[in-house]
């Protein structure tokens, strides 16, 4: 089946020479100029009549261009960007783009997206290339760009972001065809990679509980309640007790409280639509989430709803992981963050034997391949009971003669042996079952034990 042709572009507008003399007056003679039969002199330019804001149609004028043929091709992508819902001006500034590309974000990113997003253009995008038409907008700006901030001292995390946002302002550009290129791609800088995080062990993480248990049982019940559940710290204060069902033993995460510039507290919607799920309570949790009840119960709390709240309002994001820090000073445990937390509860979820995807789910991550590259930190007790396996297998290959039984006692420790089911009483034994009891190791059922 062919292909039906595309919708030709109506040649809109008019494409002629101009300068910029003036008369006596000082008036701009324009297209009226006699030296205009000089082909050097003046400037060719275009004319088009383009929708405004308010309904109305205005003249869109742009000149300055060195021949015919370059007036009338950017008057042939203007017609086609109109044609398409948007107007292309050629020489459109980079700081214009800008604002129009945040106005657009706004209808559906976050509150605390936006912030940021504001932050990087008029404080870094705009100072730097907001005169530059976005036409002309190219690689070498950008690279002078990260130069100069890198020697500055500027961190190239910092600058990673900036230039990240561009590419993000740029590639709209892009797929709206105002832009043929992406000039932020590929990125001039790598992706800085993440610190190495420095969990706590078992015996640190109980330490600084009984310590905040005894002053401050505040903040021993809300870090007690995201190690156990793995919420993140947004959504651990922005937890109300509408959304917790002790007798179903569950809660509900169905918002995360954010700071927009680091002062005005909105609640919004979680990460991800995966994390706007059902979280199980473990005992620990449910007595954490008991304590913080007036009475006991979870019907009779505060006026604001709020799990973790100070006289009735929700606790700030940076107060809480400024007076973190200073427990953990008293505690006599390293400073961690308080999304570490999060990282705990799978290691120590992974340390307990509980499988890889069980974790992706309780934790509410997307895909696996986040819980097993991002979360999946090795704790001592996991790190030992990995040796312990290799070695396991290389003493028992170590140990084995050609047709003699491999002995199979010395299992590493943390090994969960399969279970035995007894017989019953009033069955005689068979000669087709096995008199020798069956191997502790899975997969190796010719091997006897001792």
């Amino acid at each position: 089946m062919r292909t039906p042709a595309p919708t030709p572009v109506p040649d809109r507008g008019r494409v002629y020479r101009r300068c910029g003399c003036r008369d006596a007056d000082r008036r701009q003679l324009g297209t009226r100029c006699p030296r205009l039969a000089d082909p050097r002199h003046g400037s060719w330019a275009f004319a088009v009549d383009a929708p405004f804001l308010t309904g109305r149609r205005r003249t869109l004028r742009r000149s300055g261009f060195p021949d015919e043929v370059e007036a009338r091709i950017a008057l042939r992508k203007f017609n086609e960007a109109l044609a398409l819902g948007f107007v292309a001006d050629p020489r459109q500034k980079t700081a214009d783009y800008l604002h129009r590309w945040l106005d657009e974000k706004a209808l559906h990113r976050k509150a605390t997206t936006m912030a940021r997003y504001r932050d990087y253009v008029e404080q870094d995008l705009i100072p730097a290339f907001g005169d530059i038409p976005l036409d002309d907008l190219d690689r070498q700006h950008l690279r002078a760009y990260v130069t100069a901030q890198l020697k500055a001292g500027r961190g190239r995390v910092s600058v990673y972001r900036i230039m990240a946002t561009l590419s993000s302002a740029l590639s709209s550009a892009v797929d709206n065809d105002r832009l043929t290129r992406n000039a932020a791609k590929p990125p001039l800088l790598p992706r800085p990679a993440s610190p190495p995080r420095h969990l706590w062990t078992e015996a640190q993480t109980i330490q600084f509980l009984q310590f905040t248990r005894a002053t401050d049982p505040l903040y021993a019940d809300l870090a007690e309640l995201m190690i156990t559940t793995g919420l993140r710290k947004g959504e651990a204060l922005a937890l109300h007790w509408d959304d917790v069902h002790q007798s179903e033993g569950v809660l509900f995460v169905r918002h995360t409280l954010a700071a927009v510039d680091n002062n005005q507290l909105v609640l919004t919607t979680p990460k991800t639509p995966h994390s706007k799920a059902w979280v199980a309570l473990s005992h620990r949790a449910a007595a954490a989430l008991d304590n913080q009840a007036d009475t006991g119960t979870f019907g009779n709390t505060s006026s604001s709803g709020y799990v973790f709240h100070r006289h009735g309002r929700p606790l700030h994001p940076k107060h809480v992981l400024d007076h973190f820090h200073l427990l953990c000073d008293k505690a006599g445990v390293p400073r961690t963050a308080l999304h570490d937390l999060r990282h705990l509860a799978m290691s120590f979820g992974l340390a307990a034997g509980v499988p890889l995807p069980i974790m992706s789910k309780t934790l509410r991550h997307r895909t696996l391949s986040t819980s097993a590259n991002i979360y999946a930190h090795l704790t001592p007790r996991a790190a030992r009971a990995g040796a312990d396996g290799i070695a396991w297998i290389l003493d028992n290959a170590d140990r084995e003669e050609p047709g003699t039984p491999v002995c199979r006692t010395r299992r590493f420790a943390r090994q969960h042996p399969r279970p035995h089911r007894p017989r019953p009483a009033n069955r005689t034994p068979r000669l087709d079952d096995p008199t020798e009891n069956w191997p502790m190791w899975s997969g190796h059922h010719h091997a006897t034990t001792t």
